[in-house]
């Protein structure tokens, strides 16, 4: 095998929804400076790259010890590449014999070889991004942080994870509590070379500056790129305490725009998967994000930390056996939201289970016997009794109603009905018209089949849901050629109908019980390998190896698995824009991990959504009353304060109490307000567009809207730019992020930022339901250079900007 070359491409599927692509695939390997782009955060891709010309620039004394060191890393990183690369072929290499043992004995090998060189190949850019020099009489007197640990052949440490313990004075220490710290270095690098450094004293007297803000200051002013990159090398004192905060319970990180909620979710993600990886090897990860774009948009952030096994999916996506991508209309999907809805689905599903209002004659075989409504009451209540869903307790039901059957068959043909039961049950369960009647009294139901018939019948909403107002009930009311198409507020009562009707088929529950038991042969045969050959040394744990390949081959990682399983418990939760989900929402992830350790961030003035957030206490006091803790970020990175100000002042306008962070810099340009052609608006905003694409640097810009339709949609605009300008300079559609140029709806570039925004009538965005003000609050805050408002509408209250 080549060494030097990229790993193998992963055996495993793609997992939809999956952040990372490939559960075992890694990035193919940096040859020069990475693209520079970040999201919700500062990312470490944008600190400068080479000059042309080192040489001529003044250096710091350091410079070449410091270049050596990181030269000797990348040695020792290739030197494990290839050792675990021919540890890798050397297992392919061997044929296994016939035992399954050995069989898996092999592929348990690949899967933990493939494992660490996806690892290896996935730190190359900004492997060490930083020393600390510590108190003389330190253990050791300097430590290198980089973006995993790296030890030379005798066990020396060469470079300490960002997330290990040892790591953290790297982020935490300060002047006044400098933790042991003198000295804090970043070095600054352009691929595989150290370009610069930059020092922060923490002990007076030492030599150095005494601030660290060219790293940061220039992670917030470079050009954006269309994807959201890490922030490992120039995370901040208060996001560090929060990504490395107890697992236990819920954490609500709340913070305004640019703050780097985003950037602190995902590697939090990381951090716990570091500190817990046994446990959440085993249940796994889930990450919910609110839109694909926004997922693709954020998508190799964790490859770039170096873990591909969480499962990343959007509210839409979180009930597997349907796909939810039909628009909703804001009153109904209110309406969904609501923990009404919980009476109403379980009233939807009693009124399933009926009563004959008169006896029902079948004829068995000519032996008449009658369905008596006693009887199917009785049947009923015992089967309800027996506190089961639906479908489940539906074997109860049908065992009651044919015993009764099978005594009437029996005195009709003077049977002994102990001797005879069996045979006259089976009788019974043959004969079609039995069958008929008794599904009509309980009939086996799948959640899509009650929710449509629902969604469609006057009276059978009006039945169920009478706590709703008439006005709300037809709000819910869609036309039954459009039953089935699905929105993301119908995914919370798909689930809450799966768990009222349980499965259909008794055999699905025996076969999890068998798996169950292969499930345990297999992890104790895996902890055998592992521990007879001495070869997981943290690289992978018996359960990923149990979890990778069973008795019939491969079944698939926890992260493909627990994708497809809506009844998976995972280890840890994380919600982006959090302040989103409608209370059926969060009774739905409440099922996905009972343990409720959840990571929640969002912002509360920013809420879209009609069933959304109005404060958290609202929003999780169903969830666990008032058991949750609660962080806040209050340094805004990406929105120059020439533009905050605006979106504060709006935000003051429309009587929403917050507290907008507070910008790192003051930013060049002024907010500008432009005219739209009243003949030919979408000609102002092409112009527009032309006047700003030069001013890019190689970054993005938005085209923002209040809506996708109509004339100065989302889509109409997205057509005429793309017809008026070079040919891959507009992205195609509202989920592509490579063109220079976005446009989107402004519920759509929630979470996304980029270099310049231009927002087409803000007015439409304000007036555009009752969240219309956070909406626009969203739209005002994406730039982080340069903000041009498009109107002919007046400007909506508190937006003073100056006209150009």
């Amino acid at each position: 095998m080549n060494h030097g070359s990229p790993p193998p491409a992963s055996m495993a599927p793609r997992v939809p929804g999956y952040g990372g692509g490939h559960a075992r695939s890694a990035p193919p390997p940096q040859r020069g400076p990475r693209s520079r782009g970040r999201g919700d955060g500062v990312s470490d891709q944008h600190l400068p790259a080479a000059p042309v010309d080192p040489d001529q620039q003044p250096q710091h004394p350091d410079l070449p010890a410091e270049r050596d060191y990181v030269a000797g890393l990348y040695a020792r990183l290739d030197a494990l590449r290839a050792q675990t690369a021919e540890q890798l072929a050397e297992v392919r290499r061997t044929r296994p014999t016939g035992t399954h043992q050995s069989r898996f004995e092999r592929d348990a090998f690949a899967t933990l070889y493939e494992d660490r060189l996806s690892q290896l190949w996935s730190v190359e850019n900004r492997l060490c991004f930083g020393r600390l020099d510590l108190q003389p009489g330190a253990e050791e007197p300097r430590r290198y942080v980089g973006r995993l640990g790296l030890s030379d052949e005798r066990g020396g440490q060469l470079l300490v994870d960002w997330r290990a313990p040892a790591a953290q004075d790297f982020y935490q220490a300060t002047a006044a509590a400098p933790r042991d710290v003198v000295r804090r270095r970043h070095l600054l690098t352009a691929g595989r070379r150290v370009t610069d450094l930059e020092d922060e004293v923490l002990v007076a007297g030492e030599g150095g500056t005494t601030t660290g803000d060219a790293a940061l200051l220039a992670a917030v002013s470079a050009p954006r790129t269309g994807r959201m990159g890490d922030i490992v090398a120039t995370i901040q004192a208060e996001q560090d305490r929060i990504i490395r905060a107890s697992d236990r319970g819920v954490l609500v990180v709340q913070g305004g725009p640019g703050t780097g909620k985003t950037a602190v979710a995902l590697h939090r993600t990381a951090y716990l998967l570091y500190t817990h990886r046994e446990r959440l090897a085993r249940s796994g990860v889930l990450l919910v994000g609110p839109s694909p774009v926004f997922l693709r948009y954020v998508e190799q952030v964790l490859p770039a930390l170096g873990e591909t096994g969480v499962v990343t999916l959007t509210p839409a996506e979180l009930y597997p056996a349907a796909t939810a991508t039909a628009e909703e209309d804001p009153e109904a999907a209110r309406v969904k939201g609501d923990l009404r809805m919980v009476d109403v689905l379980a009233a939807a599903v009693a009124a399933r289970q009926r009563i004959p209002a008169r006896p029902v004659r079948i004829d068995v075989d000519g032996t008449p016997v009658a369905l008596r409504p006693d009887a199917v009451a009785s049947a009923r209540n015992r089967a309800r009794r027996t506190r089961k869903p639906h479908n489940e307790a539906r074997v109860t039901f049908v065992r009651e109603v044919l015993s009764s059957l099978a005594q009437q068959l029996a005195r009709g043909r003077n049977l002994d009905l102990a001797e005879e039961r069996a045979d006259l049950v089976t009788e019974l369960r043959e004969n079609v018209d039995v069958r008929r009647e008794v599904n009509l009294c309980w009939m086996p139901l799948t959640p899509e089949k009650v929710l449509a018939q629902l969604l469609v019948s006057p009276e059978r909403l009006a039945a169920a849901a009478p706590r709703l107002s008439p006005a709300e009930r037809r709000a819910l009311l869609r036309p039954r050629e459009r039953a089935t198409d699905w929105t993301e507020a119908d995914v919370p009562l798909l689930d809450e109908l799966a768990e009222l009707l349980g499965d259909l088929d008794d055999s699905t529950r025996r076969a999890e019980g068998r798996a169950a038991a292969e499930r345990e042969a297999e992890l104790a045969y895996a902890r055998t390998v592992l521990e007879t050959t001495n070869a997981g040394h943290e690289m992978v744990s018996a359960e990923l190896l149990a979890d990778r390949f069973s008795v019939d081959g491969p079944v698939g990682t926890v992260a493909e698995r627990a994708v497809a399983d809506r009844t998976w418990a995972y280890g840890h939760v994380v919600v982006d824009e959090a302040q989103e989900l409608s209370a059926m929402a969060w009774r739905l992830l409440e099922r996905r991990c009972p343990s409720r350790s959840m990571t929640l961030v969002g912002d509360v003035a920013q809420t879209s959504s009609e069933a959304g957030a109005h404060s958290w206490a609202q929003a999780l006091q169903p969830l666990v009353d008032d058991r949750w803790r609660l962080e806040e970020l209050t340094v805004n990175y990406r929105t120059p304060a020439r533009i905050a100000r605006v979106a504060a002042d709006v935000l003051a306008a429309a009587g929403i109490d917050a507290r907008p962070p507070t910008p790192v810099r003051e930013g060049e340009h002024e907010p500008v307000a432009v005219l739209l052609d009243a003949t030919d608006p979408a000609a102002t905003v092409l112009a527009e567009v032309r006047e700003q694409l030069p001013h890019l640097g190689g970054g993005r810009l938005a085209v923002l809207t209040a809506r996708e339709d109509g004339p100065l949609g989302a889509g109409a605009l997205r057509r005429s730019l793309r017809a008026a300008l070079p040919a891959r300079t507009v992205a195609a559609g509202h989920d592509d992020l490579d063109a220079p140029v976005s446009v989107l709806d402004v519920r759509r570039a929630k979470g996304l930022e980029f270099d310049a925004v231009l927002l087409v009538e803000p007015a439409e965005v304000l007036h555009r339901g009752s969240r219309g003000a956070n909406d626009l609050y969203v739209a005002l805050t994406r730039a982080t250079q340069r903000l041009v408002i498009l109107h002919a509408q007046p400007l909506p209250p508190g937006m003073d900007v100056a006209g150009r």
